[in-house]
């Protein structure tokens, strides 16, 4: 359980650090604390307990009106305001030494015209644009743009940059050309959410989970592990992931989708993104002990 870690969302929460965290844990993600305080004491239980801190961009919440950065936008002045706003929080986090900092990617979203997406959730019109009005070569050459300047950025500040997949059009799970810039862009890691994996497959006839998993495990540092139950209805979003939540009655394939991390990439960092509350004690001791079987049994 060594690559384990939980979250921390909006605050460090006393109860829940308590609860969830585990000797042997490699650390806390954290994201949108509202108090600096909160941060103060994230960093200081780090450096008491040994583990490190992941940063789900951004740490602080209130420094803009949404939470990610659209660093590929089409207006040219929304990608220089996002990358700024980026500068400005990896310069704050410099004594938070953060082992990785991770952006939602892409931002905003490229939506598949066919596909109807009006079951995922976006704060603002701002965070999504139709593939039909985004040319590949524009995100690809954007996409490069972006991946040098991240890889110039950790080397200054010393972090690992980590993209986690958001909603995926055809430009990233029907093509070659974003692999090809990960290996160019060797610092760039990735996250793998299993809930929005999940998610997408269930939406787009066109989305094979598995497969982008499979394809892009190599290239993730981080995983962000929860459940959730779909059937006409979308339920229990980010529910624990344990062994009973049958695949047949609307759930994720958690474990399908864990047994191909184990054979692609056994190395990935997980972290526990689910509502650990909705869960007693002993169910969470086996929802790590079943997670920790299958990558690592």
């Amino acid at each position: 359980m060594n690559k384990f870690m939980i979250g921390q969302y909006d605050r460090f929460d006393e109860k829940t650090y308590a609860r969830d965290f585990r000797k042997g844990f490699q650390g806390v993600e954290a994201c949108l604390f509202e108090r600096d305080a909160d941060i103060r004491r994230l960093v200081e239980e780090a450096r008491n307990r040994d583990f490190r801190i992941g940063i789900h961009f951004p740490l602080r919440a209130g420094r803009s009106s949404l939470r990610d950065a659209l660093f590929l936008a089409q207006d040219e002045d929304t990608r220089r305001g996002a990358l700024r706003l980026i500068e400005e929080e990896l310069e704050f986090l410099r004594p938070v030494r953060p082992a990785y900092v991770l952006f939602h990617y892409p931002k905003p979203v490229l939506l598949d015209d066919r596909v109807d997406w009006s079951r995922w959730r976006f704060a603002d019109a701002s965070e999504y644009v139709n593939e039909s009005l985004y040319p590949q070569e524009v995100f690809l050459e954007r996409s490069e743009q972006l991946f040098k300047w991240l890889t110039e950025r950790s080397e200054a500040y010393r972090f690992t940059p980590v993209l986690e997949f958001d909603a995926l059009n055809r430009y990233v799970y029907d093509s070659n050309a974003v692999p090809a810039l990960l290996k160019k862009y060797h610092r760039i890691k990735l996250c793998l959410d299993t809930g929005r994996l999940y998610l997408q497959e269930r939406l787009d006839p066109s989305f094979d989970a598995r497969q982008v998993i499979r394809t892009y495990a190599p290239y993730a540092a981080v995983v962000h592990l929860w459940n959730v139950k779909i059937t006409d209805r979308i339920e229990h979003n980010h529910h624990p992931a344990m062994p009973h939540l049958d695949p047949a009655e609307g759930w994720a394939p958690i474990e399908a989708y864990l047994t191909i991390l184990r054979e692609e990439n056994p190395d990935v960092s997980v972290v526990f993104e689910h509502q650990s509350e909705r869960i007693d004690d002993d169910e969470l001791d086996a929802c790590y002990r079943w997670v920790d079987q299958i990558l690592y049994g």
